[in-house]
């Protein structure tokens, strides 16, 4: 596990300031959720800990050390699956591990027990376009954590669902964190999802965005969407993302 943070950084495109100034750390272990309006910037700052860009201004960091690219560290699940369509369900999955130099039977021990842990048993061996949704997200799931990596970076990986999928998701998600601990950063517009998942929820303001909120989750789990301290704790968060708009 790592801790993740970031110091004064902004992200501008072509004039355009998508991030202001954010100071943000998400310690070793903690699960964190991002919430916000549309274009705030909320994938952006995802993908400056990613490495797959780098801020305009400011610092992004794992334990101290500056991030500047992708690495076998952080694994990312996005909105679509983004499975390599050549490979089976089982070669995804193995596909971080052979690139690691993992040795072969570790490597293969890994893969099934994260067929297993997903629920894709009896799958090994299908193509992606021959699952379905909720089933290629088990695998990028999978394939995401089959190395090890001590931060998980999730950008609305159950957006595309149907809501009972995007349940068993988030469910399936729960179990398998308690197994295999990291850092987890979850992007999403649902602030249910947030609330179900994250130790903590960062509200972003609409562009330029920058953190107007930051609320602990202070619900028990096993946590029940019904529940009157969770029904509660979303009307919080759904307050502090409308104040933001206001203001804006």
């Amino acid at each position: 596990m790592a801790t993740i943070a970031l110091s004064g950084v902004t992200r501008r495109f072509a004039g355009t300031e998508a991030l202001a100034p954010v100071d943000l750390t998400v310690e070793d272990g903690r699960f964190a959720a991002i919430v916000g309006p549309s274009g705030c910037g909320k994938s952006t700052l995802l993908r400056l800990v990613a490495g797959l860009d780098r801020p305009t201004a400011g610092r992004v960091s794992a334990d101290g050390r500056a991030i500047g690219g992708p690495g076998p560290e952080r694994g990312v699940v996005f909105q679509q699956p983004a499975l390599f369509p050549w490979l089976d369900v089982a070669a995804n999955i193995r596909f971080g591990l052979d690139e690691a130099g993992v040795p072969r039977a570790e490597a293969d021990r890994r893969v099934a027990g994260w067929i297993a842990a997903v629920g894709l048993g009896g799958f090994e061996r299908a193509l992606p376009k021959q699952l379905s949704g909720g089933m290629a997200q088990r695998a990028a799931l999978a394939r995401a954590l089959a190395p090890a990596p001590g931060t998980l970076l999730l950008d609305e990986p159950f957006g595309a669902l149907d809501r009972i999928t995007r349940n068993e998701m988030q469910d399936l998600l729960v179990r398998v964190l308690s197994a295999t601990p990291a850092t987890v950063l979850l992007v999403t517009h649902d602030v249910e999802e947030a609330v179900y998942l994250a130790d903590r929820v960062i509200v972003l303001s609409p562009r330029p965005g920058r953190i107007v909120a930051d609320l602990t989750v202070d619900v028990p789990g096993p946590r029940v969407r019904t529940a009157p301290e969770f029904v509660a704790m979303r009307a919080r968060v759904e307050d502090a993302l409308g104040a933001a708009m206001e203001r804006a």
